[in-house]
């Protein structure tokens, strides 16, 4: 009868503890911080809607590079150590909902004993079930899944975070192998070019007409544009050898499909509004999400200031005498009296690193800010250059064919012809760079704005 009892108050001293505690909370929910920004940037692009909204291979007119891209989204070794990540942290929100459910183990007993009192061995063998429960009496780990959720979810930004990165890269680096690639067909060109100067200049020498002085010219001049071939030669290599690596492969030669004149050009520029970002970019959403999970984390700390109460029922039976059963229910109550502040310490600690990663969520978005900014400035200066580049190289084309029609007459000297000739070389090795800078630049900035579109992640370990 007095067990009866004992149980009977044990019940119900749970049953209070969980109706009356069970719904309390320590803690505050996450809200969206305002981010102090603009209304607008600062450079003068179309405003109604973004680049950023086109999946990059509709930005992309070449159908080498698309393909490029794909390859190294689904094959590059930090993607797929993205992807581990991801799993890592949907791993760690089964485990934290594993809590929410009774723990339930087994034990198991065996023994022989002998004495000089009693002939033989007495022997015991037996088992049984321990079943335990924590009541999550301050929602310590409702609040625990949330904050597995919102790590699960950061892992998947930097993943999308990681997939622009790449895009971007891959795409930076394709434009910069064709305008090496261009750079080369200037180079030979004008090595071809600076041969014929050559084979006149020493003609002209074997039959003296002109100086050593003047054969030698030419044959610097010829030089300086072998040697630009030894330069671009190496640059193309070591671009290729970035590009297999993007890919997740060894280096290899790269295919070609259009070449640099011919890739993305785009007359006007649309970007949006600055307050689109936080919703766009993913390295931002991240910090949030970062910082989602770190303001829970005090709730956590709070949590551990109070009892904890943790219901425990072990059954079990004799194996040598069956007959003998037992059950034992219990509850354990535990909570702190005092450590000397500690518990509170801790407390403060999360709050501390909750005001850290708060800075960091503002800070990547000033940094967002800037990066639009920057880019924007660098499409519309590098697009002016490469104008201003391309008039120029028509010029100095000019200029150079006319400078040898005045030397052939006898009207100006060899220098003048090597200086303009040497003016007009550069012209065109600088008008292909510009170009190419203004391409990198609208690369730059569809990723500042937070454009990509990303591979699906199912569809990755598919083909993996």
């Amino acid at each position: 009868m007095k067990k009866i009892i004992t149980y009977g108050l044990l019940l119900f001293l749970v049953s209070f503890l969980a109706l009356n505690l069970g719904s309390c909370k320590v803690g505050e929910d996450y809200e969206r911080q305002m981010m102090p920004g603009p209304e607008t940037y600062r450079q003068e692009f179309p405003k109604d809607s973004s680049i950023s909204n086109l999946p990059w291979w509709q930005l992309f007119n070449d159908t080498i590079l698309v393909d490029l891209i794909h390859t190294a989204l689904v094959n590059n070794k930090s993607i797929q150590v993205a992807i581990s990540r991801i799993e890592e942290s949907r791993l760690q929100i089964e485990i934290a909902k594993a809590d929410y459910y009774p723990a339930i183990g087994y034990n198991a007993y065996g023994s022989s004993l002998a004495n000089s009192e009693v002939s033989g061995l007495s022997n015991q063998a037996g088992g049984g079930i321990n079943v335990s429960y924590t009541v999550d009496l301050w929602q310590k780990i409702k609040t625990m899944n949330k904050i597995a959720l919102q790590n699960y979810f950061a892992t998947e930004e930097a993943y999308k975070s990681l997939n622009i990165s790449i895009i971007a890269s891959m795409a930076s680096a394709y434009v910069s192998l064709r305008d090496i690639d261009n750079r080369i067909l200037i180079a030979e060109k004008t090595a071809v070019n600076f041969q014929e100067n050559l084979d006149v200049m020493q003609a002209r020498f074997n039959a003296g007409f002109i100086s050593e002085v003047d054969l030698s010219q030419s044959k610097i001049q010829l030089s300086e544009a072998l040697t630009a071939l030894e330069i671009f030669g190496r640059s193309r290599g070591q671009i290729e050898n970035a590009i297999s690596v993007l890919m997740g492969t060894a280096p290899t030669s790269i295919p070609r499909g259009l070449p640099l004149y011919e890739q993305i050009t785009i007359p006007e520029i649309p970007v949006g509004l600055p307050s689109e970002l936080i919703d766009r970019r993913p390295d931002i959403r991240q910090a949030e999400r970062r910082l989602h999970a770190q303001t829970l984390r005090i709730g956590v700390a709070e949590a551990l200031k109070y009892p904890s109460l943790t219901l425990s029922l072990d059954m079990g039976a004799q194996l040598v005498n069956p007959s003998f059963l037992f059950a034992d229910l219990g509850a354990q109550l535990l909570g702190p009296i005092f450590n000397a502040g500690r518990l509170q310490r801790n407390v403060e600690i999360e709050e501390q690193r909750t005001k850290q990663l708060l800075l960091d969520y503002e800070n990547s978005y000033l940094f967002a800010l800037q990066e639009v900014e920057d880019a924007m400035i660098a499409v519309e200066t590098y697009r002016r250059e490469y104008d201003l580049r391309n008039q120029q190289m028509e010029m100095s084309t000019k200029a150079s064919q006319l400078s040898w029609v005045r030397y052939d007459g006898g009207l100006t000297s060899y220098l003048e012809v090597l200086n303009l000739q040497t003016s007009q070389f550069n012209a065109e090795l600088k008008a292909s760079e510009a170009f190419k800078n203004e391409i990198t630049s609208i690369i730059n900035l569809y990723q500042a704005l937070g454009g990509g579109w990303y591979v699906d992640i199912e569809d990755v370990k598919e083909l993996n």
